[in-house]
Protein backbone atom coordinates (compact mmCIF):
# COMPACT_ATOMS: atom_id res chain seq x y z
CA UNK A 1 0.00 0.00 0.00
CA UNK A 2 1.11 3.47 -0.97
CA UNK A 3 -1.48 5.64 -0.58
CA UNK A 4 -2.79 6.85 2.48
CA UNK A 5 -4.69 9.62 4.31
CA UNK A 6 -2.08 10.80 6.06
CA UNK A 7 1.86 10.26 6.19
CA UNK A 8 3.54 11.53 9.55
CA UNK A 9 7.50 11.52 9.01
CA UNK A 10 9.49 11.19 11.97
CA UNK A 11 8.62 8.79 15.18
CA UNK A 12 9.87 10.45 17.86
CA UNK A 13 8.30 12.94 20.74
CA UNK A 14 5.98 14.60 18.26
CA UNK A 15 5.52 12.06 15.50
CA UNK A 16 4.04 9.47 17.87
CA UNK A 17 1.52 11.69 19.28
CA UNK A 18 0.42 12.97 15.33
CA UNK A 19 0.33 9.03 14.59
CA UNK A 20 -1.73 8.01 17.28
CA UNK A 21 -4.39 11.00 17.56
CA UNK A 22 -4.45 10.92 13.65
CA UNK A 23 -4.86 6.90 13.61
CA UNK A 24 -7.38 6.77 16.27
CA UNK A 25 -9.74 8.97 14.11
CA UNK A 26 -10.32 6.65 11.94
CA UNK A 27 -7.50 7.95 9.70
CA UNK A 28 -4.92 5.55 7.52
CA UNK A 29 -1.39 6.54 8.81
CA UNK A 30 1.70 6.06 7.59
CA UNK A 31 4.83 6.74 9.73
CA UNK A 32 7.98 6.97 7.54
CA UNK A 33 11.03 6.33 10.01
CA UNK A 34 14.56 6.71 8.72
CA UNK A 35 16.26 4.44 10.96
CA UNK A 36 16.41 0.97 12.07
CA UNK A 37 13.72 -0.95 14.21
CA UNK A 38 13.89 -0.92 17.60
CA UNK A 39 12.76 -3.71 19.52
CA UNK A 40 12.50 -3.16 23.37
CA UNK A 41 13.19 -6.78 24.72
CA UNK A 42 16.11 -6.82 22.53
CA UNK A 43 17.78 -3.68 21.51
CA UNK A 44 17.35 -2.31 25.60
CA UNK A 45 20.08 -2.75 28.13
CA UNK A 46 18.71 -1.90 31.39
CA UNK A 47 18.60 -5.70 32.45
CA UNK A 48 22.39 -6.10 31.86
CA UNK A 49 24.13 -6.19 34.94
CA UNK A 50 27.27 -4.72 35.79
CA UNK A 51 29.88 -6.86 35.49
CA UNK A 52 28.12 -8.07 31.72
CA UNK A 53 28.92 -4.57 30.12
CA UNK A 54 32.14 -4.07 28.89
CA UNK A 55 34.81 -1.81 30.06
CA UNK A 56 33.12 -0.62 33.50
CA UNK A 57 30.15 0.88 30.09
CA UNK A 58 33.05 2.89 28.71
CA UNK A 59 33.56 3.77 25.33
CA UNK A 60 37.74 4.00 24.28
CA UNK A 61 38.52 7.18 23.52
CA UNK A 62 39.76 6.21 19.31
CA UNK A 63 36.40 5.37 19.26
CA UNK A 64 34.62 8.52 20.79
CA UNK A 65 36.89 10.51 18.25
CA UNK A 66 36.38 8.51 15.35
CA UNK A 67 32.37 8.03 15.82
CA UNK A 68 30.87 10.20 18.66
CA UNK A 69 33.13 13.43 18.93
CA UNK A 70 29.61 15.60 18.66
CA UNK A 71 27.68 13.23 20.38
CA UNK A 72 29.77 12.16 23.21
CA UNK A 73 30.47 15.38 23.89
CA UNK A 74 26.98 16.17 24.45
CA UNK A 75 25.64 13.76 26.50
CA UNK A 76 28.49 11.65 28.19
CA UNK A 77 26.21 10.67 30.56
CA UNK A 78 24.23 8.72 28.35
CA UNK A 79 26.42 7.67 25.95
CA UNK A 80 27.78 4.31 26.72
CA UNK A 81 29.08 1.46 24.94
CA UNK A 82 25.53 -0.76 25.59
CA UNK A 83 23.44 2.91 24.75
CA UNK A 84 25.95 4.04 21.77
CA UNK A 85 23.49 2.22 19.29
CA UNK A 86 21.01 4.70 20.05
CA UNK A 87 22.72 7.50 19.11
CA UNK A 88 24.16 8.26 15.41
CA UNK A 89 27.82 8.32 14.45
CA UNK A 90 29.03 11.48 13.42
CA UNK A 91 31.29 10.18 10.77
CA UNK A 92 28.59 8.58 9.49
CA UNK A 93 26.23 11.50 9.22
CA UNK A 94 28.30 14.30 8.86
CA UNK A 95 27.24 18.43 8.46
CA UNK A 96 29.31 21.32 8.51
CA UNK A 97 29.26 24.69 10.89
CA UNK A 98 30.17 28.12 9.13
CA UNK A 99 33.07 29.61 9.94
CA UNK A 100 33.36 30.99 14.00
CA UNK A 101 30.26 28.88 14.90
CA UNK A 102 29.55 25.73 16.69
CA UNK A 103 26.73 23.62 16.32
CA UNK A 104 25.88 20.26 18.57
CA UNK A 105 23.40 18.09 16.40
CA UNK A 106 22.71 15.41 18.82
CA UNK A 107 20.51 12.67 17.05
CA UNK A 108 19.08 8.98 17.25
CA UNK A 109 17.89 6.74 14.20
CA UNK A 110 15.26 4.53 14.89
CA UNK A 111 11.74 3.75 16.20
CA UNK A 112 11.15 6.26 18.73
CA UNK A 113 14.07 8.72 18.02
CA UNK A 114 15.33 11.02 20.71
CA UNK A 115 11.90 9.89 23.16
CA UNK A 116 14.27 6.88 23.84
CA UNK A 117 17.13 8.83 25.05
CA UNK A 118 15.47 12.34 25.94
CA UNK A 119 15.77 13.63 29.95
CA UNK A 120 12.12 13.61 30.65
CA UNK A 121 11.69 16.55 32.23
CA UNK A 122 8.30 17.88 31.07
CA UNK A 123 7.51 21.19 31.90
CA UNK A 124 4.54 23.57 30.92
CA UNK A 125 5.28 26.92 28.89
CA UNK A 126 3.58 30.05 31.23
CA UNK A 127 0.62 32.28 29.94
CA UNK A 128 3.92 34.85 30.19
CA UNK A 129 6.16 32.49 27.25
CA UNK A 130 3.35 33.34 24.69
CA UNK A 131 3.14 36.97 25.08
CA UNK A 132 7.15 37.96 25.42
CA UNK A 133 7.60 38.43 21.60
CA UNK A 134 4.80 40.83 21.43
CA UNK A 135 5.55 42.93 24.66
CA UNK A 136 9.24 43.18 24.04
CA UNK A 137 9.19 43.80 19.88
CA UNK A 138 11.14 40.34 19.76
CA UNK A 139 10.63 37.72 16.64
CA UNK A 140 6.99 37.37 15.63
CA UNK A 141 3.71 37.31 18.12
CA UNK A 142 2.35 33.88 18.65
CA UNK A 143 -0.33 33.30 17.35
CA UNK A 144 -2.43 31.33 20.11
CA UNK A 145 -2.18 32.15 23.83
CA UNK A 146 -1.96 30.03 27.02
CA UNK A 147 -5.51 28.81 27.36
CA UNK A 148 -5.62 27.77 23.75
CA UNK A 149 -3.19 24.96 24.18
CA UNK A 150 -4.05 24.42 28.15
CA UNK A 151 -6.97 21.77 27.26
CA UNK A 152 -4.21 19.79 25.41
CA UNK A 153 -1.51 19.66 27.81
CA UNK A 154 -4.08 17.99 30.44
CA UNK A 155 -5.04 15.06 27.59
CA UNK A 156 -1.39 14.15 26.51
CA UNK A 157 -0.71 14.57 30.41
CA UNK A 158 -3.35 12.15 31.38
CA UNK A 159 -1.74 9.42 28.53
CA UNK A 160 1.96 9.90 28.67
CA UNK A 161 2.16 10.03 32.48
CA UNK A 162 3.52 13.22 34.55
CA UNK A 163 5.17 12.69 38.15
CA UNK A 164 5.36 16.02 39.94
CA UNK A 165 3.69 18.45 42.91
CA UNK A 166 0.68 21.18 42.52
CA UNK A 167 2.11 24.43 43.26
CA UNK A 168 0.04 26.88 42.06
CA UNK A 169 2.52 28.85 40.45
CA UNK A 170 1.14 31.28 37.08
CA UNK A 171 4.67 31.39 35.42
CA UNK A 172 4.96 27.64 35.83
CA UNK A 173 1.51 26.07 35.79
CA UNK A 174 0.33 23.02 37.25
CA UNK A 175 -0.22 19.54 34.83
CA UNK A 176 -2.18 16.82 35.80
CA UNK A 177 -0.06 14.65 38.13
CA UNK A 178 0.59 11.60 39.37
CA UNK A 179 2.55 11.92 42.54
CA UNK A 180 6.10 13.24 42.66
CA UNK A 181 9.22 11.77 43.62
CA UNK A 182 9.95 12.81 47.19
CA UNK A 183 12.93 15.35 47.68
CA UNK A 184 15.60 13.93 50.32
CA UNK A 185 16.35 15.36 53.23
CA UNK A 186 19.27 17.42 52.06
CA UNK A 187 16.84 19.27 49.68
CA UNK A 188 14.12 19.86 52.20
CA UNK A 189 16.45 21.81 53.74
CA UNK A 190 17.23 23.93 51.43
CA UNK A 191 14.38 24.05 50.37
CA UNK A 192 12.96 26.10 53.58
CA UNK A 193 15.89 28.39 53.73
CA UNK A 194 16.34 29.42 49.64
CA UNK A 195 12.47 29.96 50.04
CA UNK A 196 12.67 31.81 53.28
CA UNK A 197 15.64 33.86 51.84
CA UNK A 198 14.31 34.85 48.68
CA UNK A 199 10.80 35.64 48.55
CA UNK A 200 8.93 34.67 45.25
CA UNK A 201 12.16 31.66 44.63
CA UNK A 202 10.44 27.72 45.07
CA UNK A 203 12.14 24.74 45.22
CA UNK A 204 9.86 21.72 44.19
CA UNK A 205 10.41 18.35 42.82
CA UNK A 206 11.39 18.07 39.23
CA UNK A 207 8.31 17.05 37.05
CA UNK A 208 9.50 14.28 34.92
CA UNK A 209 7.91 11.86 32.88
CA UNK A 210 7.67 8.88 34.45
CA UNK A 211 4.87 7.15 35.69
CA UNK A 212 4.69 6.54 39.73
CA UNK A 213 0.62 5.32 40.12
CA UNK A 214 -0.11 3.61 36.82
CA UNK A 215 -3.64 4.16 34.81
CA UNK A 216 -5.08 1.38 33.69
CA UNK A 217 -4.70 3.07 30.57
CA UNK A 218 -1.31 2.74 30.86
CA UNK A 219 -1.20 -0.82 32.11
CA UNK A 220 -3.29 -1.81 28.75
CA UNK A 221 -0.40 -0.88 26.90
CA UNK A 222 2.18 -2.69 29.18
CA UNK A 223 3.60 -0.06 31.53
CA UNK A 224 4.30 0.01 35.09
CA UNK A 225 5.77 2.21 37.57
CA UNK A 226 8.76 3.67 37.68
CA UNK A 227 11.87 1.42 40.11
CA UNK A 228 14.04 4.78 40.52
CA UNK A 229 16.73 2.14 39.27
CA UNK A 230 18.34 5.50 37.14
CA UNK A 231 19.09 3.25 33.66
CA UNK A 232 16.36 5.32 31.68
CA UNK A 233 19.50 6.11 28.60
CA UNK A 234 19.86 1.97 28.46
CA UNK A 235 15.91 1.60 27.75
CA UNK A 236 13.19 0.90 30.21
CA UNK A 237 11.51 -2.63 29.75
CA UNK A 238 9.33 -1.45 32.66
CA UNK A 239 8.11 1.09 30.11
CA UNK A 240 7.60 3.37 32.70
CA UNK A 241 9.30 6.74 31.64
CA UNK A 242 6.95 8.15 28.40
CA UNK A 243 8.52 7.34 24.63
CA UNK A 244 6.46 6.97 21.14
CA UNK A 245 7.70 3.56 21.25
CA UNK A 246 6.37 2.74 24.48
CA UNK A 247 3.20 4.71 24.43
CA UNK A 248 2.13 6.52 21.54
CA UNK A 249 3.03 4.09 18.58
CA UNK A 250 1.43 1.05 20.46
CA UNK A 251 -1.56 3.42 20.88
CA UNK A 252 -1.80 3.72 17.08
CA UNK A 253 -0.87 0.61 16.13
CA UNK A 254 -3.93 -0.97 18.57
CA UNK A 255 -6.04 1.56 16.47
CA UNK A 256 -5.54 -1.13 13.55
CA UNK A 257 -4.70 2.30 11.13
CA UNK A 258 -1.44 2.49 11.79
CA UNK A 259 1.62 1.14 9.56
CA UNK A 260 5.26 1.82 10.13
CA UNK A 261 8.17 2.13 7.64
CA UNK A 262 11.52 1.97 8.64
CA UNK A 263 14.72 2.89 7.56
CA UNK A 264 12.91 5.24 4.93
CA UNK A 265 14.72 8.12 4.29
CA UNK A 266 12.50 11.13 3.68
CA UNK A 267 14.22 13.08 0.29
CA UNK A 268 11.23 15.66 -0.62
CA UNK A 269 7.54 16.78 -0.51
CA UNK A 270 5.60 16.40 -3.81
CA UNK A 271 3.72 19.47 -4.23
CA UNK A 272 0.72 19.81 -6.37
CA UNK A 273 0.88 23.27 -8.31
CA UNK A 274 -2.90 22.62 -9.46
CA UNK A 275 -4.34 21.92 -6.37
CA UNK A 276 -2.19 24.09 -4.06
CA UNK A 277 -1.55 21.02 -1.73
CA UNK A 278 1.10 18.55 -1.14
CA UNK A 279 0.43 15.03 -2.39
CA UNK A 280 3.05 12.78 -1.65
CA UNK A 281 6.47 12.01 -0.13
CA UNK A 282 9.35 10.52 -1.53
CA UNK A 283 11.89 8.56 0.45
CA UNK A 284 14.98 6.53 -0.48
CA UNK A 285 15.56 3.12 1.32
CA UNK A 286 18.82 3.50 3.73
CA UNK A 287 20.18 0.19 3.42
CA UNK A 288 18.93 -0.44 -0.63
CA UNK A 289 19.11 2.81 -2.09
CA UNK A 290 15.47 1.67 -3.20
CA UNK A 291 13.01 5.04 -3.98
CA UNK A 292 9.85 5.09 -3.39
CA UNK A 293 6.91 8.01 -3.33
CA UNK A 294 3.92 6.74 -1.07
CA UNK A 295 1.01 9.57 -1.27
CA UNK A 296 -1.68 10.86 1.17
CA UNK A 297 -4.16 13.25 1.91
CA UNK A 298 -2.15 15.11 4.56
CA UNK A 299 1.40 15.20 5.42
CA UNK A 300 2.67 15.80 9.15
CA UNK A 301 6.62 16.78 8.96
CA UNK A 302 8.03 15.05 12.48
CA UNK A 303 11.58 14.70 11.17
CA UNK A 304 12.83 17.08 14.00
CA UNK A 305 13.31 20.68 14.14
CA UNK A 306 16.68 20.48 12.13
CA UNK A 307 15.52 17.56 9.67
CA UNK A 308 12.06 18.50 8.81
CA UNK A 309 13.63 22.43 7.75
CA UNK A 310 15.91 20.75 5.47
CA UNK A 311 13.13 18.60 4.24
CA UNK A 312 11.21 21.60 3.32
CA UNK A 313 14.37 23.22 0.97
CA UNK A 314 15.06 20.25 -0.34
CA UNK A 315 11.26 20.30 -1.51
CA UNK A 316 11.91 23.11 -3.97
CA UNK A 317 9.20 23.15 -7.13
CA UNK A 318 8.27 25.83 -9.66
CA UNK A 319 5.78 27.14 -7.26
CA UNK A 320 8.39 27.12 -4.31
CA UNK A 321 11.79 27.98 -5.70
CA UNK A 322 12.87 28.91 -2.34
CA UNK A 323 11.81 25.16 -0.37
CA UNK A 324 7.80 23.93 0.03
CA UNK A 325 6.31 26.68 2.51
CA UNK A 326 9.08 29.06 2.06
CA UNK A 327 7.60 31.97 0.44
CA UNK A 328 8.26 33.84 3.86
CA UNK A 329 12.18 33.50 3.41
CA UNK A 330 11.70 31.82 7.13
CA UNK A 331 12.36 28.25 6.89
CA UNK A 332 15.40 27.37 8.57
CA UNK A 333 15.49 30.64 10.26
CA UNK A 334 15.56 31.50 14.20
CA UNK A 335 16.92 28.52 15.20
CA UNK A 336 16.94 28.28 19.12
CA UNK A 337 18.06 26.03 22.00
CA UNK A 338 18.14 26.47 25.68
CA UNK A 339 21.47 27.89 27.09
CA UNK A 340 23.27 26.08 30.03
CA UNK A 341 26.84 26.89 31.50
CA UNK A 342 26.31 28.26 34.80
CA UNK A 343 26.58 25.40 38.05
CA UNK A 344 27.57 25.75 41.47
CA UNK A 345 27.20 22.94 44.02
CA UNK A 346 27.94 23.02 48.34
CA UNK A 347 28.23 20.81 51.28
CA UNK A 348 24.89 21.01 53.04
CA UNK A 349 25.39 19.57 56.91
CA UNK A 350 23.61 18.15 59.62
CA UNK A 351 22.80 15.06 57.33
CA UNK A 352 26.01 13.03 57.41
CA UNK A 353 24.33 9.95 58.81
CA UNK A 354 21.33 9.98 56.23
CA UNK A 355 20.95 8.21 53.24
CA UNK A 356 18.64 7.47 50.52
CA UNK A 357 17.06 4.74 48.66
CA UNK A 358 16.63 3.82 44.98
CA UNK A 359 17.63 6.42 42.23
CA UNK A 360 15.48 9.27 41.66
CA UNK A 361 14.40 9.99 37.54
CA UNK A 362 14.72 13.62 38.86
CA UNK A 363 15.54 16.15 41.80
CA UNK A 364 15.00 19.54 42.67
CA UNK A 365 13.65 22.26 39.99
CA UNK A 366 13.67 25.97 40.21
CA UNK A 367 11.46 27.52 38.21
CA UNK A 368 12.20 30.61 36.29
CA UNK A 369 11.40 34.07 39.26
CA UNK A 370 13.03 37.13 36.98
CA UNK A 371 11.42 39.19 34.67
CA UNK A 372 7.92 38.08 34.88
CA UNK A 373 5.87 40.71 36.41
CA UNK A 374 7.81 43.40 34.65
CA UNK A 375 11.49 43.49 33.16
CA UNK A 376 13.68 44.10 36.48
CA UNK A 377 16.99 42.63 35.58
CA UNK A 378 20.02 43.66 32.76
CA UNK A 379 18.52 40.73 30.36
CA UNK A 380 15.60 39.60 28.99
CA UNK A 381 13.42 36.56 29.51
CA UNK A 382 14.90 34.38 32.25
CA UNK A 383 16.28 31.02 33.19
CA UNK A 384 15.43 27.90 35.95
CA UNK A 385 17.15 25.92 37.45
CA UNK A 386 17.75 22.34 37.57
CA UNK A 387 19.05 20.33 40.50
CA UNK A 388 20.54 17.28 42.62
CA UNK A 389 21.58 16.05 45.80
CA UNK A 390 23.63 13.02 47.04
CA UNK A 391 25.60 11.84 50.03
CA UNK A 392 29.65 12.31 48.69
CA UNK A 393 30.66 9.25 50.72
CA UNK A 394 29.47 6.89 48.04
CA UNK A 395 28.78 9.00 45.39
CA UNK A 396 25.15 8.65 45.17
CA UNK A 397 26.25 4.89 44.01
CA UNK A 398 28.10 5.54 41.30
CA UNK A 399 31.55 4.68 42.61
CA UNK A 400 32.60 1.95 40.07
CA UNK A 401 34.51 -0.85 41.81
CA UNK A 402 34.35 -4.47 43.26
CA UNK A 403 35.65 -6.39 46.47
CA UNK A 404 35.06 -5.20 50.15
CA UNK A 405 36.04 -2.03 49.33
CA UNK A 406 33.56 -1.35 46.96
CA UNK A 407 30.95 -2.26 49.41
CA UNK A 408 31.75 -0.70 52.22
CA UNK A 409 31.89 3.06 50.28
CA UNK A 410 28.01 2.40 49.43
CA UNK A 411 27.29 1.89 53.05
CA UNK A 412 28.88 5.43 53.78
CA UNK A 413 27.11 8.01 53.71
CA UNK A 414 27.04 12.27 54.28
CA UNK A 415 28.76 14.85 53.67
CA UNK A 416 25.57 15.52 51.29
CA UNK A 417 26.16 17.94 48.32
CA UNK A 418 23.50 20.22 47.06
CA UNK A 419 24.32 21.28 43.27
CA UNK A 420 22.51 22.88 40.98
CA UNK A 421 22.61 24.66 37.10
CA UNK A 422 20.49 27.13 35.52
CA UNK A 423 18.80 26.36 31.68
CA UNK A 424 17.97 29.99 30.07
CA UNK A 425 15.77 31.05 27.19
CA UNK A 426 17.42 31.80 23.83
CA UNK A 427 15.88 34.82 21.93
CA UNK A 428 15.05 34.21 18.52
CA UNK A 429 17.74 35.45 16.04
CA UNK A 430 16.68 35.31 12.08
CA UNK A 431 20.48 34.99 11.35
CA UNK A 432 21.06 31.87 13.56
CA UNK A 433 19.90 29.26 11.00
CA UNK A 434 20.50 26.02 8.97
CA UNK A 435 20.88 25.79 5.23
CA UNK A 436 21.54 23.51 2.48
CA UNK A 437 25.34 22.75 1.71
CA UNK A 438 25.48 23.30 -2.18
CA UNK A 439 27.44 21.10 -3.00
CA UNK A 440 28.19 18.25 -0.33
CA UNK A 441 25.93 15.40 -0.06
CA UNK A 442 25.54 12.24 1.96
CA UNK A 443 25.42 8.83 1.39
CA UNK A 444 22.43 8.74 0.21
CA UNK A 445 22.00 11.75 -2.30
CA UNK A 446 20.48 14.38 0.39
CA UNK A 447 22.67 18.16 0.95
CA UNK A 448 24.55 18.10 4.26
CA UNK A 449 23.04 20.56 6.43
CA UNK A 450 25.02 23.71 7.11
CA UNK A 451 24.58 26.19 10.29
CA UNK A 452 25.65 28.87 11.49
CA UNK A 453 23.99 29.74 15.14
CA UNK A 454 25.62 31.16 17.94
CA UNK A 455 24.72 32.44 21.80
CA UNK A 456 23.90 35.63 21.87
CA UNK A 457 24.85 38.99 24.63
CA UNK A 458 21.82 38.19 25.95
CA UNK A 459 22.30 34.64 26.89
CA UNK A 460 25.86 35.05 28.29
CA UNK A 461 24.54 38.07 30.50
CA UNK A 462 21.49 35.80 31.67
CA UNK A 463 24.17 33.55 32.33
CA UNK A 464 26.74 35.30 34.55
CA UNK A 465 23.70 36.30 36.86
CA UNK A 466 22.14 33.09 37.21
CA UNK A 467 25.81 31.81 38.30
CA UNK A 468 25.41 34.55 41.13
CA UNK A 469 21.99 33.50 41.86
CA UNK A 470 22.92 30.35 42.14
CA UNK A 471 25.74 31.11 45.03
CA UNK A 472 23.73 33.45 46.53
CA UNK A 473 20.88 30.51 47.34
CA UNK A 474 23.77 28.01 48.07
CA UNK A 475 24.98 30.70 50.83
CA UNK A 476 21.28 31.43 52.10
CA UNK A 477 20.81 27.25 52.70
CA UNK A 478 24.14 27.27 54.59
CA UNK A 479 26.18 25.50 51.85
CA UNK A 480 29.79 25.32 52.77
CA UNK A 481 32.54 24.10 50.50
CA UNK A 482 30.93 26.21 47.55
CA UNK A 483 32.32 25.33 43.95
CA UNK A 484 31.48 27.27 40.93
CA UNK A 485 33.38 27.13 37.63
CA UNK A 486 33.21 30.18 35.51
CA UNK A 487 30.17 30.37 33.31
CA UNK A 488 30.41 29.03 29.80
CA UNK A 489 28.09 28.97 27.47
CA UNK A 490 26.88 25.42 25.99
CA UNK A 491 26.55 25.35 21.98
CA UNK A 492 23.51 25.88 20.38
CA UNK A 493 22.00 22.00 20.16
CA UNK A 494 23.95 20.72 23.14
CA UNK A 495 20.61 20.97 25.47
CA UNK A 496 19.37 18.56 22.64
CA UNK A 497 16.03 21.03 22.63
CA UNK A 498 16.15 22.31 19.20
CA UNK A 499 13.15 24.49 18.17
CA UNK A 500 12.01 27.59 15.79
CA UNK A 501 12.83 26.65 12.38
CA UNK A 502 9.49 26.92 11.10
CA UNK A 503 7.91 29.08 13.61
CA UNK A 504 4.25 29.76 13.87
CA UNK A 505 2.54 33.12 13.79
CA UNK A 506 -0.13 35.51 12.45
CA UNK A 507 1.40 36.72 9.22
CA UNK A 508 2.07 34.41 5.85
CA UNK A 509 4.84 36.94 5.09
CA UNK A 510 7.09 36.76 8.28
CA UNK A 511 6.02 33.12 9.59
CA UNK A 512 5.85 29.41 7.56
CA UNK A 513 2.79 28.40 10.21
CA UNK A 514 -0.46 29.19 11.58
CA UNK A 515 -1.79 28.14 15.10
CA UNK A 516 -2.71 25.19 13.95
CA UNK A 517 0.90 24.25 12.79
CA UNK A 518 -0.47 24.47 9.38
CA UNK A 519 1.55 25.72 6.92
CA UNK A 520 0.31 29.25 5.50
CA UNK A 521 1.34 28.22 2.21
CA UNK A 522 0.05 25.00 2.14
CA UNK A 523 -3.45 23.85 3.94
CA UNK A 524 -2.50 20.01 3.75
CA UNK A 525 0.88 20.22 5.29
CA UNK A 526 1.63 20.43 8.94
CA UNK A 527 4.90 20.98 11.60
CA UNK A 528 4.35 19.78 14.93
CA UNK A 529 7.81 19.20 15.76
CA UNK A 530 9.81 21.95 17.14
CA UNK A 531 10.21 23.83 14.48
CA UNK A 532 6.87 25.82 15.54
CA UNK A 533 8.13 27.51 18.26
CA UNK A 534 8.38 31.32 17.92
CA UNK A 535 10.08 31.35 21.04
CA UNK A 536 12.26 29.27 23.29
CA UNK A 537 10.84 30.02 26.98
CA UNK A 538 13.25 27.92 29.11
CA UNK A 539 11.39 25.22 30.35
CA UNK A 540 12.57 21.58 28.93
CA UNK A 541 9.94 22.01 26.17
CA UNK A 542 9.00 17.64 24.97
CA UNK A 543 5.80 18.10 26.82
CA UNK A 544 4.49 21.26 24.47
CA UNK A 545 5.51 19.40 21.18
CA UNK A 546 3.38 16.74 22.42
CA UNK A 547 0.67 19.02 23.18
CA UNK A 548 0.60 21.03 19.72
CA UNK A 549 1.23 17.35 18.14
CA UNK A 550 -2.46 16.41 19.37
CA UNK A 551 -4.28 19.15 18.91
CA UNK A 552 -2.99 19.68 15.17
CA UNK A 553 -3.77 16.24 14.43
CA UNK A 554 -7.68 16.35 15.96
CA UNK A 555 -7.81 20.06 13.57
CA UNK A 556 -6.24 18.20 10.54
CA UNK A 557 -8.78 15.31 10.97
CA UNK A 558 -11.78 17.71 11.35
CA UNK A 559 -10.07 19.21 8.24
CA UNK A 560 -10.40 15.39 6.43
CA UNK A 561 -13.89 14.83 8.01
CA UNK A 562 -15.24 17.83 6.71
CA UNK A 563 -13.90 17.18 3.14
CA UNK A 564 -11.57 20.12 3.18
CA UNK A 565 -8.09 18.19 3.06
Amino acid sequence: MTDFDAIVVGSGMSGGWSAKELSERGLKVLVLERGRKIEPEKDYTDQMAPWQRPNLDRIPQDEIAKHYPKQYGGVAYAIKATTKQFWVKDDEHPYEETTGTSYDWLRGYHTGGCSIMWSRQTYRLGPQDFTANRLEGIGVDWPIRYQDIAPWYEHVERFAGISGSAEGLPQLPDSIFQPAFELTCAEKEFKARVEAAFPGRNVIPARVGHITQVTEEQRALGRSNCQARDLCNHGCVFKAYFSSLNATLPAAARSGNCTIVHNAIVKSVDYNAQTGRVSGVRVVDAETNEQRLYTARLVFLNASTIASALILLQSRSDAFPDGLANRSGQVGRNLMDHVSGANASGLIGGFDNKTVFGRRPGGIYIPRYANIARQDKPYKRGFGFQGWSAPTGNAGGRIPGIGRAFKESHRRPGPWRIGIGAFGEQLPNPDNRVTLHPSRRDRWGNPLAVFNCSMGENERTMLQEARKDAIAMLEAAGCTNIAAGPVFLTKPGNRIHEMGSARMGRDPATSVLNGWCQAHDVPNLFITDGSFMASSACQNPSLSYMAFSARAAHYAADLVEAGRA
